[in-house]
């Protein structure tokens, strides 16, 4: 594993899943925005689409085939509502689930909403060495995702190990 003490910034891109929001009003979209550039990543890319398991899955199967996107950061979707099909629209395209990610997103919304945290369907993974994040879609939850979880491991310099120096080493 590389032990370097520098920043590498990742390139990252933003999707939130819903049907009501407008380019105008996704405040949770918004957050991660500037919250990765805040932390020093670059935004590759963002899109708002419609719960509609088919379109999110052609978006993130275009932005996974892209080598120049690193990550991305999904927001919505992840409720039990009729409508919402973000996992089973983007679990199929992971080629490695990495259920920690989903185990203490729940275990750290306890703290904020109780035991409603059993209804985040929350999960991360891997697609042709790509990191995906699948957040809900409320500000808070991707307040939690971003600054409890994620910020720390798509930064190199998190120790005793993180996300980010892993990236050389997906594709062997």
């Amino acid at each position: 594993m590389s032990m370097t003490a520098e920043f590498i910034p990742l390139r990252l891109c933003v999707l939130t899943v819903s049907d009501t929001r407008t380019p105008a009003d996704d405040a949770s979209g918004d957050y991660l925005c500037t919250a990765l550039r805040g932390a020093g990543h670059v935004l590759h890319a963002r899109a708002l689409l419609p719960d509609d398991r088919y379109r999110l899955r052609a978006q993130v199967s275009a932005w996974i085939a892209d080598p120049e996107v690193d990550g991305i950061l999904a927001t919505g979707g992840t409720g039990f509502t009729g409508r919402d099909s973000t996992p089973e629209a983007l679990l199929p395209l992971l080629d490695k689930e990495m259920p920690g990610f989903g185990e203490l997103f729940r275990a750290l919304s306890v703290e904020e909403i109780g035991t409603a945290a059993l209804q985040s369907r929350a999960f991360a993974g891997l697609a042709n060495a790509t990191f995906l994040f699948a957040l809900p879609g409320s500000t808070s939850a991707c307040r939690l995702a971003w600054e409890r979880i994620i910020v720390h491991q798509l930064d190199a310099r998190t120790r005793p190990c993180n996300l980010a120096t892993l990236r050389p080493r997906l594709r062997r």
